[in-house]
């Protein structure tokens, strides 16, 4: 089972977002209302985080550096 992401759907405009985390397995369509409550949700695809930067190459293929072993 995977843990997705999903975003309450406010009511009105003047609502502030919300979020619930609900596990589900992955073949399994998203879902459209609330398991519980039955209010409208939608699934939240969150990106990654990476930088990339022009600079000296440490000869290092991973982030990790030398020192962790796993090279």
């Amino acid at each position: 089972m995977t843990t997705y992401v999903y975003e309450i759907i406010p009511a009105k405009a003047d609502e502030k977002l919300r979020y619930v985390e609900i596990k589900q397995g992955m073949k399994d369509a998203p879902l459209t209302k609330h398991p519980e409550t039955g209010e409208a949700i939608r699934r939240v695809i969150f990106g990654g985080y990476g930088a990339l930067s022009k600079g000296s190459d440490n000869g290092s293929s991973s982030g990790c550096g030398p020192s962790c072993g796993c090279h």
